[in-house]
């Protein structure tokens, strides 16, 4: 007599749970080389010595990581303490009127598509199985793989900041003095169009599309830097 089915536990990558360090990593590298690169280029373009310059640029890559990092921690511990309060919310709701709250998860299944006697069998069942998680799910939006880090957003973006404004400074040292600009512009718009299209398939757009945007924006921000740092140099000598 053959016993019941094994059961197999649900293994399946979804890109939805990367959201938090993926768009930390994304942010701290993309500013990273943009800002770096356009500091150091406005610098340049107002004929400053290459020390100066690279001077710039360190400076840079410090006070950036260190931006991203708190600012990364404030915004996301923000969002954190929202999902907190909404979760302390919904626990004392369930606590002190359990009745309007099954209520509530069974007209959320009823707007979805269910008839109202499923709908109030799957709310029963939900309820009893994991009340809370139901209605932080089903009602709130809120899941644990999804849920606000602050120290992995603050880490992440600090870490991905310093290392990624070294391109721009590695594109100065590798340069001669007449092609620094050309250089440091050149590693910079190579490695936003590489880095975007490493985002673009990690978050499920399309390659090509991804590594555009970021790059025209970056050489954008590039070419006014330089034509700002040109006109101050101009007027300053």
């Amino acid at each position: 007599m053959l016993g019941p089915a094994p059961r197999h536990r649900h293994h399946e990558t979804h890109r939805s749970g990367r959201a938090g360090w993926l768009r930390a990593a994304v942010l701290g590298s993309n500013d990273a080389i943009v800002s770096t690169a356009s500091l150091m280029i406005g610098v340049a373009a107002s004929s400053a010595s290459t020390p100066a310059i690279l001077t710039a640029g360190v400076a840079g890559l410090c006070a950036g990581a260190m931006s991203m990092a708190a600012g990364e921690y404030v915004s996301v511990s923000s969002q954190r303490d929202a999902e907190v309060a909404d979760i302390a919310r919904e626990t004392r709701e369930l606590a002190t009127s359990p009745e309007a709250e099954l209520d509530e998860l069974t007209g959320i299944y009823v707007a979805r598509g269910l008839d109202p006697k499923l709908a109030r069998e799957v709310a029963v069942q939900l309820t009893e199985h994991d009340k809370l998680g139901a209605h932080l799910r089903d009602e709130l939006g809120i899941a644990e793989a999804t849920m606000a880090r602050p120290f992995q957003a603050a880490w992440i973006s600090a870490l991905s900041f310093a290392v990624f404004a070294m391109l721009p400074i590695i594109g100065l040292l590798i340069a001669p003095t007449s092609l620094r600009s050309v250089s440091i512009a050149g590693v910079t718009l190579i490695s936003l169009a590489v880095l975007g299209g490493i985002g673009g398939r990690l978050g499920g757009a399309p390659v090509v599309r991804a590594s555009l945007r970021v790059t025209i924006g970056g050489a954008l921000a590039m070419a006014i830097t330089a034509g700002i740092g040109r006109l101050l140099g101009v007027a300053v000598s």
